[in-house]
């Protein structure tokens, strides 16, 4: 049976170009970047085009990132290396619970004072809602570039400008949208942006923090000259190889694999409401990342239909793949209006580099079968 994997969102298969670098990393290329001998050079040279290589992918000066174990450091450095007890922060409702969480753990201590600005129906933050929570003693703005769940991609131009015209940091965990969407830092107004290596072909466990040149970041944690003493700790080199190569790669092919990719999701979304007109696209009016289809299919519990399309050897998400089991229905779709039981329906499809065109009326017809044998609830 061929399995077709249809989570992306979650992970992605590892390039085979980055396995093949970090495999020769791993097995002939051991120094400790730190060190000062030619086995250590070598290390660090392969760590500073990995710097470059992923530089290239958001156009960013190869100075300015700084490797992290993933996405989730990343966006804990960026809140934490800025904020201090009594700040302002501004945040939206449906930000990536290493954030959201983040930020409300702090708020719930007395760090901070926060402030969740709503999106619409359509998982979109008003711009001038966000700008409009500002106060003289915001010291920060986080707003994610695309939604994890949904796709939606958020207004980051709009109220990167407007944080920028009051000398207010601006970060952006874009995990999500880097790899999926052209990203250029150079125009974009933000200061801080993270992103992850297993969320575009490269491996688990490492990720980055671009930090505008010229912007201070206060370090977390002490103990070591690594990544401008950002983040102490010996690097990470065989994954950094391959977060670089995955970057190259998918940095070279980003705008035809984009459109092939969104070719096959639209496919499916045309062909699923011609067969299930009550089915309905959550944020499909608004701009996404060409892969993620978030659909509510009202009356049919998602995680029974995706335990029977996983039978069937096809994996989707219920949801978001970080949430999948928790009793809490998505924080997500219910900020855009979506009541428990709709979230509990919904089930989150992402498409990617090793789907082909078999794959949409596959899935369709899996999925048809599925909700037939499951019943519709009332």
């Amino acid at each position: 049976m061929r399995r077709i994997y249809l989570d992306h969102n979650a992970t992605t298969p590892l390039l085979p170009e980055a396995f093949e670098a970090m495999a020769g990393v791993l097995k002939d290329r051991f120094g400790n970047p730190s060190s000062s001998h030619s086995p250590g050079r070598e290390a660090r040279a392969l760590v500073d085009r990995a710097r470059r290589e992923v530089a290239g992918l958001i156009g960013a000066r190869p100075s300015t990132i700084v490797f992290t174990s993933g996405g989730t450091e990343a966006d804990h450095l960026a809140l934490g290396g800025v904020l201090k007890e009594g700040d302002h922060v501004v945040t939206s409702s449906i930000e990536h619970h290493a954030v959201l969480d983040e930020l409300r753990e702090l708020e719930r201590s007395g760090t901070i004072e926060l402030t969740e600005v709503p999106v619409g129906s359509d998982g979109v933050v008003d711009p001038g809602a966000m700008l409009g929570a500002l106060r003289d003693d915001t010291a920060l703005v986080s707003l994610m570039f695309a939604n994890n769940e949904t796709g939606v991609v958020q207004p980051i131009d709009a109220v990167g400008a407007g944080c920028r015209s009051r000398g207010i940091p601006f970060h952006s965990d874009a995990v999500q949208a880097v790899g999926k969407l052209p990203i250029d830092v150079g125009s974009l107004p933000v200061d801080l942006l993270s992103l992850s290596a297993h969320k575009f072909g490269g491996p688990k466990g490492v990720g980055g923090l671009y930090l505008r040149r010229g912007f201070r970041l206060r370090p977390l944690r002490h103990g070591g000259e690594q990544e401008r003493r950002l983040r102490p700790g010996t690097e990470n080199v065989s994954g950094i190889v391959g977060m670089g190569v995955a970057a190259r790669v998918v940095g070279e092919e980003l705008e035809t694999e984009a459109g092939r990719i969104r070719k096959l999701r639209d496919t499916f979304e045309t062909e699923l409401a011609g067969r299930l007109p009550d089915a309905h696209v959550n944020g499909a009016g608004a701009d996404r990342v060409p892969n993620t289809t978030s659909v509510t299919i009202y009356g049919v519990d998602a995680e029974a239909l995706l335990l029977l399309l996983d039978m069937e050897g096809i994996a989707v998400s219920a949801g978001s793949a970080c949430t999948t089991g928790a009793a809490a229905p998505s924080h997500v779709l219910t900020a855009m209006g979506l009541d428990s039981r709709q979230a509990a329906d919904t089930l989150r499809i992402a498409w990617g580099r090793v789907n082909d065109a078999n794959d949409p009326p596959v899935l369709l017809r899996t999925l048809m079968s599925a909700v037939q044998s499951l019943g519709r609830e009332q």
